[in-house]
């Protein structure tokens, strides 16, 4: 390996490392479970970027299906939080719409 080489792969190193950091600090601060699951896609892509940077280092390919599996479990872990998400909200936009008209007697009653 040339010198150039060790120095990027330092780089790299370095940049990878405070993005899994900041990623980290992102999950446990929050404060909203979207922000949460936009970080842990940070984490993973930043996880696939690493594997990726040692498959172009060494020259080797085998870690393929290691990257598949991150970037499976990225899109997966994401629809299933939107989901969830989205049921939430439904869920508390129909409580709402429910105190709202729970004083609201016959139509008579009011003038």
């Amino acid at each position: 390996m040339t010198l150039f080489h060790s120095i990027a792969a330092g780089v790299v190193i370095v940049g990878l490392a405070l993005t899994a950091i900041a990623a980290l600090v992102r999950i446990v601060r929050g404060p909203t479970i979207l922000d949460r699951m936009v970080a842990s896609d940070v984490l993973l892509t930043t996880l696939m970027l690493s594997v990726g940077s040692h498959m172009a280092l060494t020259g080797s390919t085998e870690n393929i299906p290691v990257m598949v599996a991150i970037a499976a479990t990225a899109v997966l872990a994401t629809i299933v939080v939107a989901r969830y998400v989205r049921r939430r909200a439904m869920t508390d936009a129909n409580a709402v719409d429910a105190a709202n008209n729970q004083g609201r007697g016959s139509g008579a009653d009011h003038v």
